[in-house]
């Protein structure tokens, strides 16, 4: 999955943190809020981890729950999003992004239904 940003900012893209390193990934975010199982800091060279913009965990335990609905979750963290402290830093990660190519990491197995899509939008805007 790769996230395509206009031309004045540079490509942001999404791999899974349990793939190794790569020399093209510039700086390395995870965007999970709980630390991926199995893996050690050492081996996973995460750059920045900004917890406070991943799904909270109650939003995150109902997703997983029987309820769930994933246009109901979109509409959630977007409003999550949008609300201290996720906003600031939202805006931060916008700056660290900024500087240069960047990957953002997930432990989730299908990255494209989750909670990444709806933060590569809100990063995007």
């Amino acid at each position: 999955m790769t996230a395509r940003r206009s031309s004045s900012q540079p490509q942001v893209r999404v791999r899974r943190v349990y793939e190794a390193p790569s020399a093209d990934d510039g700086t390395r975010v995870l965007v999970d809020r709980l630390w991926p199982r199995g893996l050690s800091k050492a081996d996973a060279h995460i750059d920045a981890w900004p917890k406070d913009v991943t799904p909270s965990t109650e939003l995150r335990r109902w997703f997983h729950g029987p309820d769930s609905d994933y246009a109901e979750f979109r509409r959630r963290y977007e409003a999550e999003l949008h609300t201290e402290p996720a906003a600031s830093a939202l805006e931060r990660l916008r700056e660290l992004l900024g500087q240069g190519p960047a990957t953002l990491l997930t432990a989730v197995k299908e990255p494209e239904h989750s909670h990444v899509p709806v933060l590569l939008e809100q990063l995007e805007s």
